[in-house]
């Protein structure tokens, strides 16, 4: 136990010079490294391009609209080449879209059908007739979603009646002609 055996962590070859306490190995990760958290990279900013043909639009010009008038799919809205969101703009090139129903239409007898029958019935069986008539109501939403230049951006549309997600999936094909 007297011969003590070299320290195989310092930066000393032989293991023996220096002063006690430098070039030893040192616990903890140290310098980050491979497999530690790293800083987030900050996105690369957007250069608006002038008729997708590469060309950097002017600095302090706005950049020329594509495909002409915007238009809104809840609080997304498209206007020239950039899709502006409340989470921020994000460029229009290369956007992924996506719809989600979240809808459902019930049909059901109306309260006032099952009055007339009843009513009905008492005077002639006609009155059975009044149950074969339904209302079809519709609840809930649809939900689109975008990503586009590293962000991501959701919102529901409330769904008015079973044509609704239709609407929102011909405006949606819109915006993906408009994305490529």
């Amino acid at each position: 136990m007297s011969e003590q055996q070299p320290n195989p962590y310092t930066s000393d070859p032989a293991g023996q010079g220096g002063t006690p306490g430098q070039g030893d190995y040192k616990w903890g990760p140290g310098e980050a490294s491979y497999g530690y958290p790293q800083p987030y990279p900050a996105a690369p900013a957007y250069q608006p391009t002038i008729g997708g043909a590469g060309i950097p639009a002017p600095v302090g010009h706005p950049a020329a609209p594509v495909g002409g008038a915007g238009f809104a799919l809840g609080d997304i809205t498209i206007a020239g080449d950039q899709i502006i969101t409340p989470s921020g703009a994000m460029p229009l090139r290369g956007a992924m879209w996506n719809a989600t129903d979240f809808s459902r239409t019930e049909e059901k007898i109306p309260p006032h059908a099952i009055v007339l029958a009843i009513v009905f019935f008492l005077f002639c069986l006609l009155g059975l007739l009044f149950l074969l008539m339904k209302e079809k109501t519709t609840t809930g939403y649809i939900q689109v979603t975008v990503t586009s230049g590293g962000r991501h951006h959701a919102t529901m549309i409330p769904a008015a009646d079973a044509n609704t997600y239709h609407w929102v999936m011909s405006q949606l094909n819109h915006a993906r002609a408009l994305s490529m």
